[in-house]
């Protein structure tokens, strides 16, 4: 081998060496074609084509030479380097660190600023609040009713009630105009009519219950009121044939039983009363005329101790038959209180 072909061998092989470490995907250089020592130029390869097998002995790129190194696990894509670099070649360039943080300070002057005035408000209350209550003699003076304040108030206050003791004697002197009848009362004077026919001392008193539907009420006496409820059941204008409902009353002086009694053929409604003394109260049954009276009989002897002479089965309905006293009388005073 001669001294030139011995200097040759070096430079071809450091090319062999070039085009091995060069990527296929790599452009020709300059100058197109130019051959690196005795290699042969290397084609682009055309997307869509396949790539020709390399000839026996010429170098092929190692796999994965052309791709470019990614970042570590957890470094951004090419790495820190190419991370930082990347907004200096797009010339961009990042804010300062003062600019950013300039609003959040501001920010927080305005509320420290706020939180201040506030501590300052409420310092000066406390320290007025304080003032008032020592006594500060100008405060106090100004907030402090003089003497002519009071007598004008005590004057006004005294003239309206003046003003409405006046209008209160004033509205009880009028004279009240004629009251009008209740349309009832025709009613009421055709039965009282009706039952003196029969006894003329049966009745003792009459009127008719204007908050309560304006229904008739007639008090009958006791020593004659079972001949009284043979009028109101069988006669021709009254025929009250139904009892609704009969309950006992305690009057603190005496003892009353009223009798709800209903003519369902007349449409009409009335109420007869019983007076009877406290000490020994006694009303004649009327459990023959009318069958509803027998338990609102039995309840009332229970609950008043009102007796009831001529009812089929007086007994007690509501407490146990060893019960002392009735629970409804006013003077009622039980033997255990808990019960």
């Amino acid at each position: 081998m001669s001294d030139e072909q011995k200097r040759d061998k070096p430079e071809t092989a450091g090319a062999s060496d070039d085009v091995t470490k060069k990527p296929q995907s790599e452009p020709p250089s300059e100058g197109g074609g130019g051959q690196a020592g005795s290699e042969a130029p290397t084609a682009t390869p055309v997307e869509g084509e396949a790539k020709a097998a390399p000839m026996s002995g010429e170098p092929s790129a190692a796999p994965g030479a052309d791709i470019t190194k990614a970042g570590g696990a957890g470094e951004p894509p090419g790495g820190y380097k190419e991370a930082q670099a990347k907004p200096e070649a797009d010339g961009e360039a990042a804010p300062p660190a003062a600019e950013a943080a300039a609003p959040v300070d501001a920010e927080r002057e305005a509320k420290l600023k706020a939180a201040a005035d506030a501590r300052a408000a409420r310092a000066a209350a406390r320290a007025a609040q304080a003032g008032a209550e020592q006594g500060d003699a100008p405060a106090a003076e100004a907030a402090a009713p003089t003497d002519a304040e009071k007598e004008a108030k005590a004057k006004a206050a005294a003239e309206a009630r003046a003003a409405r003791a006046s209008a209160r004697a004033a509205k009880t002197a009028e004279p009240e105009g004629p009251k009008e009848p209740s349309p009832s009362q025709p009613l009421l004077d055709r039965l009282v009519a009706i039952l003196k026919e029969s006894n003329p001392d049966c009745v003792e008193d009459a009127f008719v219950n204007e908050k309560g539907g304006h229904v008739p009420y007639v008090v009958v006496k006791g020593d004659n009121w079972l001949s009284a409820a043979e009028v109101l059941k069988h006669h021709s204008e009254l025929k009250l044939d139904y009892l609704r409902n009969v309950s006992g009353i305690d009057m603190e002086t005496h003892m009353e039983v009223a009798y709800h009694l209903i003519s369902l053929e007349m449409k009409r409604d009335y109420v007869v009363k019983v007076r009877t003394n406290r000490e020994a109260p006694s009303v004649p049954s009327v459990t023959g005329l009318w069958p509803t009276a027998n338990w609102n009989e039995r309840e009332i002897y229970d609950l008043f101790g009102i007796d009831f002479p001529g009812h089929p089965d007086l007994r007690r309905i509501m407490m146990a038959d060893d019960w002392i006293g009735h629970p409804l009388r006013k003077d009622y005073e039980p033997l255990d209180p808990e019960v």
